[in-house]
């Protein structure tokens, strides 16, 4: 009764690792070129000078 679980749970998983191997989809890997390749902007970060209010000196 073991063997038997134990011979149908090896075929199992072999079946399993053949279907994996055969249904991976067989696609070549492109290289990008320098053109191709996606042009990122940076927002430029400015610093808002706060205005420093001034105590009144009576002049």
């Amino acid at each position: 009764m073991f063997l038997t679980i134990t011979i149908c749970l090896l075929a199992l998983v072999a079946l399993n690792f053949l279907l994996l191997f055969f249904s991976c989809s067989k696609t070549t890997k492109v290289t990008t070129s320098e053109s191709k390749k996606p042009v990122v902007i940076r927002p430029t970060l400015t610093k808002v000078l706060s205005e420093e209010t001034l105590a009144p000196t009576g002049s």
